[in-house]
């Protein structure tokens, strides 16, 4: 028991985190507090919630190698969409009614994954091994789901009757929630049942020997669960601090989004990246399409239920040159990804998107 709770550390240091958080130090996360105090608490807060993010990503990737995949992956995925849903409703439930919220997080995710990590992954992979290979009909089942969940979710609503509040009709609404859920549940079929080795690259197959020792799965399940339960209690208290920052430094609105992107989906991005510097292409494939995928199908369910049940206003709809990088984004990995085969040349063009989503931000 002493041995599990020596390398679990980070679960005790996440419950301290739990019990002075919500025992009062909530108060101290806004900026009317010293600006001394301010950092270090938030510093302190923002360590807790990551090292608990690694923690859910390491057990996961543990269950993932026993399991294989594409069962691994997918295990991966769905816990990092999980936090990232727990991420947006507590902000969306935290201060002022901010009714864009999920959809720039939704964008900022698919322009991130798709532009800013695959196109770093694709150019350094690509200078290492000059060409990589993966499976083409998995990249192909991603992009067939992809495609048609952002368009209806992302654009479609710009063009359908609203409310007197802006949001979206009750027929739209139950659209998209089935649209969503019954696309990505024949998804997961495909991916795990019927077409399996679509989503392995019999070639280049996951090298998993640097990952520590393996436990049981129950072991590995239990601890994933108590690392998702620290996320989602202290995911709360974060919010503040996000929410603060972007009023006080008026910063726009969708830099929430962005910021809550990042601290999602960085510990995937760094095993995505590891497997790629491995020749292992397919692997990060399967989780950054996984991820876009995943966030597209869960997160728009999610927060249309939340925005019904607290009669919060929400809006979907991408504003016009937002639809047109989304557009040249979902373009782009079509055609960069149409042969199996990737470079540096494909990496290069995904990034130059990527700026220029960051600068359409600010501008």
């Amino acid at each position: 028991m002493f041995k599990i709770l020596k390398q679990e550390y980070t679960l005790i240091t996440g419950i301290l985190a739990i019990l002075f958080f919500k025992l009062g130090g909530n108060s101290l996360l806004v900026g009317d507090n010293s600006p001394a105090l301010y950092i270090v608490t938030t510093g302190i807060l923002f360590a807790a919630v990551m090292t608990a993010i690694f923690a859910v990503v390491r057990h996961s990737d543990a269950l993932a190698i026993k399991l294989g995949d594409p069962f691994g992956t997918l295990i991966l995925t769905l816990s990092v969409v999980l936090l990232e849903v727990i991420m947006v409703s507590s902000v969306m439930l935290t201060g002022d009614s901010n009714p864009v919220l999920a959809r720039d997080t939704m964008f900022a995710v698919v322009m991130t994954v798709l532009n800013g990590f695959v196109g770093i992954t694709l150019l350094i992979g690509g200078m290492k091994y000059h060409t990589q290979t993966y499976n083409l009909d998995g990249i192909k089942a991603y992009l067939v789901a992809i495609i048609p969940l952002a368009m209806l979710c992302l654009i479609l609503p710009n063009f359908t009757s609203m409310d007197a509040f802006g949001n979206m009709s009750a027929g739209l609404t139950g659209t998209l929630v089935l649209a969503s859920i019954a696309l990505y549940a024949v998804f997961l079929f495909i991916q795990t049942r019927s077409h399996t080795h679509f989503f392995i690259d019999a070639d280049n197959k996951s090298d998993h020997d640097s990952h520590g020792p393996l436990k049981s799965n129950a072991f590995h399940t239990i601890m994933l669960i108590c690392y998702l339960v620290v996320v989602i209690l202290l995911a709360k208290s974060l919010a503040i601090p996000i929410n603060d920052g972007i009023t006080v430094m008026g910063a726009p609105a969708a830099l929430g989004g962005l910021v809550v992107a990042l601290i999602i989906l960085a510990p995937e991005a760094v095993g995505a990246l590891k497997a790629a510097f491995k020749n292992q292409l397919q692997r990060a494939i399967n989780l950054f399409f996984g991820s876009v995928l995943a966030t597209i199908a869960l997160t728009v369910p999610a927060v249309l239920l939340i925005s019904g049940l607290m009669n919060e206003p929400i809006r979907l709809g991408l504003e016009p040159a937002e639809m047109v990088l989304l557009i040249a984004t979902l373009l782009m990995s079509s055609v960069s990804l149409s042969s199996g085969r990737t470079n540096s040349l494909n990496g290069a063009t995904h990034l130059i998107l990527f700026f220029a989503y960051i600068i359409l931000m600010f501008d």
